[in-house]
Formats: structure tokens, C-alpha cells, sequence
């Protein structure tokens, strides 16, 4: 299955990440967080790996860098409507006052969209949501450590992530100034949705149109009646501020060229299918 960003339109999400993997030599860092932040979900793993970006997606891949060692992933909310930049600069201040070179500093579209977000990993929404419009990376290394930070923003409040890549000997990552209880850390984060498309929505940020039936090869939505189109349409008309992007799929068969035109294509009729007959 090759999955491919196709389309957009629509919905507010907001998010920032923060990810450090230390190497022993590193001093400790201390990242001041807004004193406004809440815990929102904490996931800790001995052993474990994560992938850093290095770079914006390019060429049909994301370059990463690879660490492993003690995983910690933590989540916050932080009230008010602040922008990826804003949420982005004291941290970036922070990492390079603290001897941390930056590799990566990029915006939605430079860092690559959809495919750059979808490249990485985050946590599960609602602890952690992401605006595909609207968010700013950075990569920043000293000695052996490497950092990772997303910022994004949604209607009233953004997220952090932050997420540490602690190997043997290292020196932690203490993050300060975020108020409220961690919750449970045993799950990764909530069971997939389930309900209406609304519920799908409004609780994991993503849901499946399983009904859109197009021909072999062919680009066009058939005739007939799609309950899941209509659910998404009266879900858009419900809610005139949201944005979606519209995800295509296609099989493994033919050239990767070929299919990723064909999933915009088809991302164009369902949009088109939307606006003529939803309204």
C-alpha cells in the first residue's frame, strides 16, 4: 500500500515537540516550558529508538538519524492561540545558549507538509494534534545529543511533545515550569476511535472514508450514493472553521510517479464531488 498527501482543505490542530537523545558527555539541560503548560500523557520505554529528522522531506524520503536508549514521551497543552513561531523561539534560545548547533529549522511547507509530519512520530491525538498548515521543526545536536522541536497551534490552545532519548551514562532532559499530574504512563496513547466520522474526527484528528469507489486506474469518483462523503460534508458545514486534507491511497502496482498523480487526481474528484454535490 502507498500512501500519498493528495489534497487540502480544511482544520486547526496544534502541537510542539521536543525530543533530546543525550550522549554521556553532554552536560544536563534544563528547558523552561510556559508556566501556563499542562501535562496531558507521559510513556516511558528502557529500551527503545527513535528517528530524528536531519532534514526536510525530499526526494520521497525523510533523512532521520536513528537513537536509541531510555524513551521518554510527554505531552502538554498550553492555553491561548500563540503561533508555532512564537512557541518555537525560547526554545530554540534555550538549545542554542546551552551549546546546541542547529541542523534543522524549517516551516510547514519548507519542512515538507504532510509528508514531513506523517515522516515523524508523534503521539496520538488529542495529547498530541499537529496543524499540517501551521507548524515549525527544528533539529539541534551538541556532543552526541540531538533535539527535536515541533511547534503548531489550534483554535485556543497548542501542544508540546517532548520526547528524550536517554542512552547509558547520559545526562537527562529536565523540563520545568508545566503544571497538572502526568496521566497514566502505561499506554502509548487512546484506543483508535471508534463511532461516527465526527467522533473519529473530533478524537484522533484523522478517520477513513471507506466507501469512495473509483475504477481500475481511473481518477473519477463512480456514481452513487457515499454515506461517508456525506457524513464529511455535513461534518465541514457543522464546522466552517475546520480544515482536512484530503489523504489518497493507491496499491503498490506501476511506477510511484505514477500513483502519487493518480491519489491527487482522486483527491481533486472527491473535493470536486464535495463542492457539487454537498454543497
Amino acid at each position: 500500500m502507498q500512501r500519498h498527501p493528495v489534497a487540502c482543505r480544511a482544520g486547526g490542530l496544534a502541537a510542539l515537540l521536543v525530543l533530546i537523545c543525550g550522549a554521556a558527555s553532554a552536560a544536563p539541560l534544563d528547558l523552561s516550558l510556559p508556566g501556563s503548560a499542562r501535562s496531558t500523557a507521559q510513556v516511558e520505554a528502557d529500551q527503545d529508538s527513535y528517528a530524528f529528522p536531519t532534514g526536510p522531506w525530499a526526494d520521497g524520503m525523510l533523512p532521520v538519524d536513528e537513537a536509541t536508549g531510555h524513551i521518554t514521551r510527554r505531552a502538554w497543552s498550553v492555553p491561548g492561540a500563540v503561533t508555532p513561531t512564537a512557541l518555537m523561539a525560547p526554545l530554540r534560545d534555550q538549545l542554542t545558549q546551552a551549546g546546541f548547533d542547529v541542523l534543522l529549522d524549517c516551516a510547514d511547507t519548507q519542512c515538507g507538509g504532510f509528508d514531513f509530519r506523517y515522516g515523524i512520530e508523534a503521539l496520538d491525538a488529542p495529547e498530541m494534534q499537529v496543524d499540517l498548515f501551521d507548524f515549525r521543526a527544528l533539529t539541534a545536536v551538541r556532543d552526541g545529543a540531538q533535539v527535536f522541536v515541533l511547534t503548531s497551534r489550534g483554535a485556543g490552545a497548542g501542544h508540546i511533545q517532548i520526547v528524550t532519548a536517554t542512552p547509558e551514562g547520559a545526562a537527562p532532559l529536565v523540563v520545568s515550569g508545566a503544571a497538572g499530574a502526568a496521566p497514566d504512563s502505561a499506554s502509548a496513547g487512546p484506543p483508535p476511535p471508534a463511532g461516527s466520522l465526527a467522533d473519529q474526527l473530533d478524537r484522533a484528528g484523522h478517520a477513513v472514508l471507506p466507501d469512495l469507489d473509483f475504477g481500475s486506474g481511473s481518477s473519477d469518483l463512480t456514481e452513487g450514493t457515499y454515506p461517508a462523503l456525506a457524513a464529511l460534508a455535513a461534518y465541514l458545514s457543522a464546522h466552517p472553521d475546520r480544515r482536512v486534507a484530503l489523504v489518497g491511497h493507491t496499491d503498490a502496482v506501476g511506477a510511484l510517479d505514477g500513483n502519487i498523480a493518480l491519489s491527487r487526481r482522486r483527491a481533486q474528484s472527491v473535493l470536486e464531488r464535495l463542492v457539487d454535490r454537498h454543497g
